[in-house]
């Protein structure tokens, strides 16, 4: 759904224009007067309103500079007791944050704006607040707080019988529920209120937004005639648009969906041209996809693969490589080329297609986590703030009950360093935690922008350990003492590796997993992990020869590695986890089987990184499950300085 939140950012604009005067200047005209106002000695509640304005016009160009003529803004309008300006400045503060991507910082600012809204009755201001609250949480994933705060948004609206709000909070409404066809039907009824709404008041980007929600919604719920009408009422709003090209694609869909191919090819043609005038190549690209598909369903498998591949080359472009829209280039080039009997292109095809449906699964699992995050973000802010307070509170009461005393002083500053300390506390306790799970350049990425994407890794070195009979050795100790020697043996593997920088992927049961070179790419990753595979060899050695001499059973190992490129990233919704995916990774694990009882046994791959500095024997080539015959070597010690 297109149009459904395309009002947050333009609101705001058209709100500090209506609401405070400023309009039929250009640009620069209009940041000259807004200067000569700010500047003027008369500091009232015009230099407010210019201030937030001024925060208005440069919230892109120059955010730092928004955010400082924000907050001045808010000074001056609380030193004026100037409510209103206050939230207004609020309001221009979390607009800078929202385009940032800080999300976290724009939802605290804005519901500070929220509150002074509500506590002064400025009706207009908190339905504005609460709906722009909605869109930060609907795009991050959490329908259930999108939901309540659209919600209110409307109740507030419908309140003070703001119409433009009602339907804006209705599409919003009906956005979240498009998206799962369990709730289609209320989707639906939403989108047609607005629509009603939108009518009542003529204004047209709110009935061209109903009006392609509604057909896009139909085309989704296969009543295609219907669809057809609220499509064709958008185009011809949005003729001579950049809003047209989407509206025609969609169209094109449907037509194709009916199996009209000749009207599909030229709603999408239009898009496709109309597009062309806006530069909007993501248009362009999805109006040539959808020509392709066209053909391919009429068996034009030519056609349909010149025109996937033009779309291909744009959507490559425009930077959307892990993207549906590429999904579907793939699957329908891999279908045309089988179909023409080219079947080393089809292979070709499907094997892109598989490789970028596994980068769109961790897209989407980190998509989630990032909720997850977002929300532990909010809550750890909020106990700051709360404890801040809690300081504040207790500062005021000394201030008045013991002025002027020594001891006062001394209070009040153990107080404030117990909380200060408290808060630093939770703070590097919460920081440790994510540092325990996840690499450091990882948990840096989750806590500044709620998310972390997968990550392409060039030359990389994988570890596997795997502990030999060790089936037979749990028959002779117990449950207690069995886990009591693999985690003694595994926190000495954790020193080792991470005395050469190597990063802890997993352990599986018996079996140890590290990768060196990521998160930070490294020249000698292959070269550290070799030197920590010897010190495992040798420690377990000598855990061994311990054991024998006070007659316990011991544990043997084998050690392989592999070098080559490979995939990293968080996989999971609970308890989530940083992994690694790739040939490389297979290769390693058959290194490790086919090694023999204290041997570290390396692939050719990494033989040559390493060669110059540790002595290794050749073993041939030897057959490796599911790989072939794989050149192997023994790393024995290593090299003299």
């Amino acid at each position: 759904m297109k149009y459904v939140f395309k009002f947050l950012i333009c609101l705001g604009l058209i709100n500090f224009i209506i609401l405070f005067g400023w309009k039929g200047y250009a640009q620069s005209s209009l940041i000259d007067s807004l200067n000569q106002v700010v500047s003027s000695t008369n500091q009232d509640t015009n230099t407010v309103n210019a201030l937030i304005e001024l925060s208005g016009q440069y919230r892109s160009s120059s955010p730092d500079s928004a955010i400082i003529f924000g907050n001045q803004a808010k000074s001056l309008a609380e030193k004026l007791n100037f409510q209103k300006g206050v939230g207004y400045s609020l309001k221009a503060i979390g607009l800078v944050y929202n385009i940032q991507g800080n999300y976290v910082e724009a939802l605290r600012v804005w519901k500070q704006a929220l509150q002074v809204f509500e506590e002064n009755k400025i009706e207009v201001g908190a339905a504005n607040m609460l709906n722009n609250i909605g869109v930060i949480y609907y795009n991050k994933s959490d329908e259930t707080n999108a939901l309540d705060y659209y919600l209110k948004s409307l109740k507030v609206s419908e309140d003070i019988k703001d119409t433009f709000r009602i339907a804006t909070a209705l599409m919003n409404l009906g956005g979240v529920y498009s998206n799962k066809p369990s709730t289609y039907e209320k989707a639906l009824s939403y989108h047609q209120q607005a629509y009603s709404l939108s009518k009542a008041i003529n204004n047209q980007e709110l009935i061209g937004g109903s009006s392609a929600n509604i057909g896009e919604l139909f085309m989704s719920m296969k009543k295609l005639d219907s669809s057809l009408i609220y499509l064709m009422q958008a185009k011809s709003i949005y003729e001579g648009s950049s809003d047209l090209p989407y509206t025609l694609n969609i169209i094109g869909k449907v037509y194709r969906a009916k199996h009209d191919y000749s009207k599909a090819i030229l709603f999408h043609s239009q898009a496709y041209d109309s597009a062309k005038v806006y530069d909007a190549k993501l248009d362009m690209g999805q109006a040539l996809l959808g020509i392709a598909e066209t053909y391919k369903e009429q068996g034009q498998y030519q056609l349909a693969i010149s025109n996937y591949q033009k779309a291909q080359l744009l959507f490559e472009e425009i930077g959307l490589d892990e993207s549906y829209d590429l999904v579907n280039v793939y699957e329908g080039l891999a279908t045309c080329y089988t179909n023409q009997s080219n079947f080393q292109k089809a292979s070709e095809y499907k094997s892109k297609l598989l490789d970028l449906k596994a980068k769109i699964y961790n897209i989407e699992v980190d998509k989630s986590l990032g909720t997850k995050l977002f929300a532990y973000e909010i809550d750890k802010k909020q106990s700051e703030i709360n404890l801040q307070q809690e300081v504040i509170s207790r500062q005021n009461l000394l201030r008045n009950g013991l002025i002027g005393g020594f001891l006062i002083m001394l209070i009040f500053a153990g107080i404030f360093f117990r909380q200060r300390n408290r808060i630093s506390k939770e703070k590097k306790r919460s920081d440790d935690l994510l540092l325990n799970i996840l690499p450091a350049e990882t948990a840096e990425e989750l806590k500044r922008t709620g998310t972390a994407k997968a990550k392409d890794f060039a030359a990389v070195t994988v570890l596997f350990t795997d502990f030999k009979n060790f089936s037979k050795l749990t028959e002779q100790l117990n449950a207690q003492e069995l886990v009591n020697e693999i985690n003694l043996c595994y926190c000495a593997f954790d020193n080792i590796i991470h005395k050469y920088g190597i990063e802890k992927i997993k352990t599986i049961g018996d079996s140890y997993m590290c990768a060196s070179g990521l998160p930070v790419e490294k020249e000698s990753h292959a070269i550290d992990m070799a030197h920590a595979a010897i010190d495992i060899r040798d420690f377990i050695e000598q855990e061994k020869q311990k054991r024998i001499t006070e007659g316990k059973p011991y544990f043997e190992i084998r050690i392989g590695l592999n070098s080559g490129p490979l995939v990293a990233g968080i996989v999971g919704l609970k308890k989530f986890a940083y992994d690694i995916w790739g040939d490389v990774v297979n290769i390693a694990s058959r290194m490790e089987s086919s090694s023999e009882t204290g041997k570290v046994n390396i692939s050719g791959s990494t033989y040559e990184l390493i060669k110059d500095h540790f002595e290794c024997t050749y073993r041939g080539k030897i057959e490796a499950k599911g790989k072939g015959a794989i050149d192997m070597y023994f790393v024995e010690n290593r090299k003299s300085v």
